[in-house]
């Protein structure tokens, strides 16, 4: 008798339902479903912080700001992520009943792990775009101090970046800023080793 194949493709509703009852969360892209990593201690504080930081500044700009635990969805039900942090303005418009699936996120920012970096800037990237609502992507480094500032322009994204902590970086579409310093206030940076002398 043959053995069961493993399952390769899963509906959105599928995997709704799986998400909804598991004790770790999975991403969804085209099908095929993908368990998310733990995060590090650097990525928890930086998403804590930069949580804080735009928190204190989104009163009576009509703008929500949600955790991890928010999944955004694309048009064509072809992806299904959690950034971790999402930003709305105006009416929020849900999935379905659950309202636990955001379909008009305005701004988004990721922290980046040496794990997920490249699906952060390649695949995941790729799928947010095709939110005609999402106006900035914001790539938080945790390694070094960098932040990537994404802007849609019509149909190009224009690129801004920072890495000194004396600057900061301005999300214009909320008018809110995110200072270097205090993003990065609490984070322990590996530290560089030092070349060994050489012998002469």
């Amino acid at each position: 008798m043959a053995l069961p194949q493993p399952k390769t493709y899963y509906s959105p509703e599928e995997y709704l339902a799986l998400e909804r009852a598991a004790e770790f969360r999975s991403e969804y892209i085209d099908g095929r479903i993908f368990a998310m990593a733990g995060e590090s201690p650097n990525h928890g504080r930086i998403n804590a912080d930069a949580l804080k930081i735009i928190g204190r500044q989104l009163e009576g700009k009509g703008c929500e700001d949600f955790t991890s635990d928010t999944k955004v969805r694309t048009p064509g039900l072809k992806f299904f992520g959690y950034p971790d942090i999402v930003l709305v303005c105006g009416k929020i418009i849900y999935h379905d009943q659950f309202k636990d699936v955001i379909l008009n996120p305005k701004v988004i920012i990721e922290v980046l792990s040496p794990s997920t970096e490249a699906y952060d800037r390649g695949e995941k990237f790729a799928s947010y775009r095709q939110l005609e609502s999402l106006t900035d992507y914001v790539l938080i480094s945790q390694d070094i101090a960098r932040i990537e500032h994404y802007t849609r322009h019509g149909k190009f994204w224009l690129l801004s970046e920072e890495f000194e902590l004396t600057e900061s970086i301005h999300i214009e579409s909320i008018d809110c800023h995110l200072p270097l310093k205090d993003v990065y206030a609490r984070v322990e940076f590996p530290v560089k080793e030092q070349p060994s002398a050489s012998l002469t």
